[in-house]
């Protein structure tokens, strides 16, 4: 098959879709691979990095989806970039359509186009393989983001993240006890904050307690998420609902109950949020004040990493792509059931249930669709 990764033209996206190793595997495994060019710019990885691993330099992305059976991007496309996929093309990416526009979703609809979110596919485990390496990275960088902006000429506290002699350490209250909810975990409590994690979880909830001891861990309850967020210096909303909106778990109010000058990160965004008063920021404005707290709601916070974010995105997603690549897709999703998970749409046809009904269209469940074409 022909692989295709486009140059990102997301504003502030600067990770690549298949970094220099990947492409290697892909070309030694027969295949061939196109690389827009300056595409891994930001990464680090050159053109000649890219040929010497086997890949094509090409100098349009119309001519990526023109002639790939596979594309390989970061970002769900723009309506521009769905406007040249191809009918009936596979698109590779953090997709997120629980919060794509709806012009995109019906353009790559009538394109027939399958999309594999790599969000919620899972391996043999059923762990989300290639979205754990970005929590593990969003919730350590969350940390480092809210120690911060607890600085007074950001509009912050004015406190120390972590503690100093003689003085109480900052509260950090987590609401999430996911991958990115137990890395900020590990980050805060590494820095010496006081650590309480809120989650729905109990295992996770235990086997976090085990891990890190000293942090506290409580399941949670509108009751109890109102009694934390009121004490926190720092707030960090890491919940996922895979495929779906995340759920608002911290009303107006609560925020409106919080100390001035503290501090909330808000790792939910991709997906809409779980604090009311959250709205996408930018890594050019990325906070906003509003009730006296810090608001950091960075989308993609690992796009400011690129080359190490891209590393890790490769790693994880050649299996996939490799997969699908030998076996045809049809094949690939009929052996695999952590590939078929993720899957949002087959072929025109809306897969995952809880995005057709926030769009408003009907859906199908994959397994139905692979058996109508048998």
């Amino acid at each position: 098959m022909i692989i295709g990764v486009p140059k990102e033209i997301g504003r502030h996206e600067n990770r690549v879709g298949l970094n220099r190793l990947a492409v290697q595997r892909l070309v030694e495994a027969g295949h061939k691979v196109l690389i827009e060019k300056g595409s891994g710019d930001m990464s680090k990885f050159t053109d000649e990095d890219y040929q010497k691993a086997g890949a094509s330099i090409v100098y349009r992305a119309k001519e990526i989806y023109e002639r790939s059976d596979i594309v390989c991007k970061v970002g769900r496309p723009s309506k521009e970039e769905a406007e040249m996929v191809r009918e009936g093309q596979i698109v590779c990416a953090f997709h997120h359509l629980a919060v794509a526009p709806r012009n995109v979703v019906d353009r790559l609809l009538a394109k027939k186009a399958t999309l594999i979110g790599y969000e919620i596919v899972e391996d043999a485990d059923g762990d989300r393989s290639v979205l754990i390496p970005f929590s593990e990275m969003a919730g350590q960088m969350a940390v480092h983001e809210a120690a911060h902006y607890l600085q007074v000429q950001e509009g912050g506290r004015g406190i120390l993240l972590g503690s100093a002699p003689a003085i109480p350490p900052s509260t950090v209250v987590i609401i999430g006890a996911g991958t990115a909810g137990t890395a900020a975990a590990r980050q805060a409590k590494a820095a010496g904050a006081h650590v309480i994690v809120l989650g729905q979880d109990i295992g996770r909830l235990r086997a976090l307690h085990h891990e890190l001891g000293v942090v506290t861990v409580i399941a949670a309850s509108t009751d109890r998420i109102a009694q934390y967020v009121k004490i926190a210096d720092v707030l960090i909303g890491a919940v996922l609902v895979p495929g779906a909106k995340s759920p608002i778990l911290v009303t107006e109010e609560m925020v409106k109950s919080m100390k001035p000058g503290s501090v909330i990160v808000d790792l939910s965004i991709d997906q809409g949020g779980t604090v009311e008063t959250s709205r996408p920021t930018t890594p050019d404005d990325p906070v906003f004040i509003r009730h006296g707290v810090v608001h950091y709601c960075v989308p993609n916070m690992t796009s400011r990493i690129p080359r190490t974010a891209s590393r890790a995105l490769g790693n994880a997603v050649l299996p996939i792509v490799l997969e699908i690549a030998e076996k045809g897709i049809e094949r690939a999703l009929l052996e695999n059931p952590g590939l078929r998970k993720g899957v949002y749409m087959l072929k025109g046809v809306l897969t995952n249930k809880a995005v057709a009904e926030l769009h408003g269209v009907e859906s199908k469940p994959v397994e139905h669709l692979l058996g109508e074409g048998k």
